[in-house]
């Protein structure tokens, strides 16, 4: 006699509830079900990719034993079937909803997105998570970011119809999440309809799991396919969370098909995010990509003075001038300093004087050596080591010799200097940003398994340090 499929199935939930956690269970197996049995092919119905690729990677051995207990030899196959990804309501624009008002998190101002609190609210019910301070009028203009701020002014004016996707990229603490906090702004203001929404990488991670363990991904997808502006901080985060990408790629392209705005951040550019579907890296690169450099000088100068203006601090401007030519790490680090000093001075019961400034300023200062070399010099010290001219270097030759000494004179300028990617690449013969990338990479990669590579780099290293 032939038992009932879902019999079965039953039967093997409770050999596997048995064997694991409760809090595993529900995370995993809670959301399973069979969905066909025949002919010894064994299809299992699970919600999400996430839950699918959770099951694979965990509990396969668990899986197996359980399934020879309960089925005997009868599985041939194990297939699954993926119900989210196969919702036509991932493709469709949202219907008019009822109305639902958000809920409170656990810190004023520090609202939840929970699908199950926010999906049908109006414009002016929805938090857009932005903060009122991170406006363009803070926004402080230099070299580093004038290009990235002058591409952010444009989407708020016009959202959607000029740089769509807006994919802004630099090294942590130089004004990201500044500028794409003030194009949200600036939207709202101009567009005072429009639905904006400004979160990190990280919570759209964490919202997406709870909706999968709630078996509400289909709520949670349709409520970000009405947002008309999505802004997404630290995007790099997604590397390697192919459920949270795979939801992401159908939230992208509704937006995207819909004439919806979407901005990217991320510490690096698009091509050197590792662990991201093509599928989805392409759509990274479909519309602009604006890069924020460190700061220089002057704009680190000119932040300074704005901090010490808006805080009503009395510090002299040598001080100020001094702190601006040694700490050029980030714009965190600069604020930070001067906290620092004013916490110092209100302890001590001193002024703020060049002695109080050396005392805090290593507390933020890394070797100095990383700061004054330059390309040229690491070019210099690297064509010494391999004999070679620098005019070979920066040529187009593909020698071995000139192209191996290329890949390390970059990886090298990375790390010893402040110049961005582009920078760097533009200085080594005018090569584009990916190939610096590249060479980076794969310097790393043959350091681990190369030891002439290791005792090339190492040599180089003491002989820049010097």
């Amino acid at each position: 006699m032939v038992q009932d499929p879902k019999l079965l199935w039953d039967r093997c939930l409770d050999i596997i509830r048995d064997n694991i956690t409760p809090q595993q269970f529900a995370v995993s197996f809670a959301f399973v079900k069979c969905y066909s049995f025949d002919n010894g092919n064994l299809v299992l119905s699970v919600p999400s990719e996430f839950i699918k690729e959770f099951l694979e990677k965990n509990f396969i051995p668990l899986m197996s034993s359980t399934f020879k207990r309960v089925y005997g030899n009868q599985i041939k196959s194990l297939a699954y079937i993926v119900n989210v990804a196969d919702q036509p309501v991932v493709e469709k624009p949202l219907t008019s909803p009822t109305e639902t008002s958000p809920t409170n998190g656990d810190e004023p101002g520090d609202k939840r997105l929970s699908p199950n609190d926010v999906t049908a609210v109006h414009v002016d019910e929805l938090d857009s998570q932005l903060r009122a301070e991170y406006n363009f009028h803070s926004f402080l203009e230099g070299e580093s970011n004038r290009l990235a701020r002058s591409v952010g002014e444009a989407v708020a004016q016009k959202p959607a119809k000029t740089f769509n996707p807006l994919f802004v990229y630099g090294p942590s603490g130089c004004g990201k999440t500044h500028l794409i906090n003030a194009i949200g702004l600036r939207t709202k203001e101009l567009h005072p309809q429009m639905r904006v929404l400004y979160l990190s990488a990280h919570l759209f991670y964490v919202q997406y799991t709870d909706a999968v363990m709630n078996n509400k991904v289909p709520e949670f997808i349709r409520f970000y396919q009405t947002i008309d502006m999505l802004i997404l901080d630290d995007i790099q985060e997604f590397s390697g969370k192919k459920g949270t990408q795979n939801t992401f790629f159908h939230i992208f392209n509704h937006l995207q098909l819909n004439g919806k705005q979407i901005i990217l951040a991320a510490d690096r550019p698009p091509i050197a995010i590792k662990d991201i579907e093509d599928r989805l890296l392409t759509r990274f690169k479909w519309g602009m990509q604006a890069e924020i450099e460190r700061p220089t000088e002057n704009l680190r100068l000119d932040i300074l003075m704005a901090k010490v203006r808006k805080d009503g601090l009395d510090i002299p401007q040598e001080i100020l001038h001094y702190i601006s030519e040694n700490l050029d790490e980030s714009i965190r680090d600069l604020e930070g300093i001067i906290t620092s000093l004013l916490a110092y001075s209100v302890c001590y019961n001193s002024p703020v004087n060049m002695e109080l400034v050396k005392k805090v300023m290593p507390r933020y200062v890394t070797e100095q050596v990383t700061r004054q070399t330059t390309i040229n010099e690491v070019k210099d010290i690297v064509c010494n080591h391999f004999n070679i001219s620098v005019a070979n270097m920066d040529s187009e030759s593909r020698r071995q010799k000139y192209a191996y000494a290329r890949m390390i004179a970059m990886f090298l300028a990375n790390e010893f200097t402040d110049k961005s990617i582009a920078y760097i690449g533009s200085n080594m013969g005018g090569r584009s940003h990916a190939t610096v990338i590249h060479a980076v990479n794969k310097i790393k990669e043959l350091m681990t398994v190369d030891k002439e590579t290791r005792e090339n780099v190492e040599t180089l290293r003491a002989l820049i340090k010097k």
